[in-house]
């Protein structure tokens, strides 16, 4: 049998098959600040990942890799944590080859052998990821150095098809380059773990890319750029047409984000991941309806799209904009702005006939459903998250004035202290509720005027600390 023909029925038979799906969308864990630490598997869950590629662990100077997974009692959490949250290994990397030079590591045997037992210990994850980078830049046109670099990339693809598992290299080499270097390695074992970096570094355009290189020849995919912007944002890489490409070429199989991050937030994890992961998921696969469905039918488009764009500065400011917990959180606001307006334009019809009726109706209902909000919300989100929503709906008036009062009177009491906040989130319960920005901005007056009352009636001279307070701003 050829080459490419046994190659093709070895990946066809190792793609995983999440639900059935034809495209599978994950993270590696060594880049979202996860690796080998079990939180992985919720941070994928909470990103809508589909599973993770995790990392086989350090290497630097060490003999082996530092693989906590050795050890089956370790790995069997892993596996049941994983299991638990409907999510996969996707695949195991070696990623300390990107700085380990392969052709200096007589060792290279039992390190993919430590990675091979890793993979069967975390259910017989069928992909391993060896990037070629330590090797240097010139080993592809170095004769000597090449040899010895087929010759062990052949030696561990034997040793991985063995075992029912094949190894994706990463090499800097166009497709042809590819092609090439497979052809002498003549493993069937050994494979292209595609990435879109690379194609783009070499100038070259990625759907081309991908049809050069075959299916067969692609055992998964790095699906992201250099940082600089996420993928949604990036004029080079035009996902819906990568799709088609591989929809023709009929390839299936796992896509993972390794970069692709906003510079402007390079360390804010979920959203950076969680857009990416995000626009992947759109394109490649439906993306999970929302648990909680909209509340726009019959509303006009504009406004419909002013109020999502008010609820998702509070998704902002929690980075969870870009994730499904994030869809839902937002759904739950706009419906709660969609709600409050509804109470208000009946009160407003109502009171053409009867005000007194109508603001006593507006106020009943306005209580009844105020509730309503936070038991949703938490449904979703810890409750200092929620304090975060409430406060971005009402400016964080809260926390600026708070701190306005402890910068005003330096001698404030804990007692004093615990008052003012106590009045604050009083007002911002019925601030949240008010009609429109300057009702919110009124409410939390008329609370002010409390609070001063209060530290003038405990003996503080409000005038005096203000003018105090003044003077020492101006130093």
């Amino acid at each position: 049998m050829k080459r490419t023909s046994l190659l093709f029925l070895l990946i066809t038979f190792l793609l995983p098959t999440v639900s059935g799906q034809r495209y599978h969308v994950g993270v590696c864990d060594w880049m979202v600040l996860k690796r080998q630490k079990l939180g992985q598997f919720e941070l994928a869950r909470h990103l809508g990942c589909d599973g993770v590629e995790l990392d086989m662990g350090p290497l630097g100077t060490r003999t082996l890799f530092e693989n906590a997974l050795r050890d089956d009692a370790v790995a069997a959490r892993f596996r049941h944590v994983a299991d638990s949250l409907g999510l996969e290994v996707g695949a195991v990397a070696m990623s300390g080859f990107y700085a380990q030079d392969l052709t200096k590591r007589d060792n290279y045997l039992a390190l993919a052998d430590d990675c091979f037992d890793t993979m069967d210990r975390l259910g017989n994850v069928r992909v391993a990821f060896l990037p070629l980078g330590g090797c240097g830049n010139t080993w592809s046109t170095d004769k000597a150095l090449r040899r010895e670099v087929v010759k062990r990339l052949h030696d561990i693809g034997e040793r991985a098809r063995a075992r029912g598992k094949v190894v994706g290299i990463d090499t800097p080499l166009d497709a042809k380059g590819n092609l090439r270097l497979l052809k002498e390695v003549k493993s069937a074992g050994i494979a292209v773990f595609y990435k879109f970096q690379n194609a783009l570094e070499a100038g070259a355009d990625i759907s081309r890319d991908l049809q050069t290189l075959g299916a067969r020849n692609i055992c998964a995919i790095h699906a992201s750029n250099t940082d600089g912007r996420w993928l949604r944002n990036d004029s080079l890489i035009d996902l819906p047409a990568i799709r088609r490409t591989l929809d023709k070429m009929g390839w299936s199989g796992w896509l993972f984000v390794e970069r692709s991050r906003d510079v402007k937030m390079v360390r804010n994890v979920k959203m950076n991941y969680g857009s990416n992961v995000r626009y992947l998921k759109e394109t490649f696969n439906s993306y999970p309806t929302a648990e909680v469905p909209l509340d726009s039918a019959g509303r006009e488009a504009g406004y419909v799209k002013t109020i999502i764009g008010r609820a998702q500065k509070a998704t902002d400011e929690l980075s969870i904009t870009w994730t499904p917990m994030g869809q839902n959180v937002a759904n739950i606001i706009s419906n709660r702005y969609f709600k409050l307006n509804d109470i208000y334009a009946e009160r407003d019809s109502l009171k053409k006939t009867n005000k007194q009726l109508a603001e006593a109706l507006c106020d009943s209902r306005l209580y009844r459903s105020h509730f309503d909000f936070d038991a949703d919300l938490a449904r979703y989100l810890k409750p200092q998250e929620i304090e975060k929503v409430k406060n971005v709906m009402t400016y964080d008036v809260v926390n600026v004035t708070y701190k306005a009062y402890l910068e005003m009177i330096p001698s404030l009491k804990d007692v004093e202290k615990q008052q003012i906040m106590i009045w604050l989130k009083e007002a911002r319960e019925l601030a949240i509720d008010a009609e429109s920005s300057n009702k919110k901005h009124e409410t939390f007056k008329k609370y002010k005027g409390r609070i001063n009352n209060y530290l003038s009636a405990r003996g503080y001279d409000i005038q005096k600390e203000r003018e105090a307070w003044g003077e020492r701003s101006k130093k």
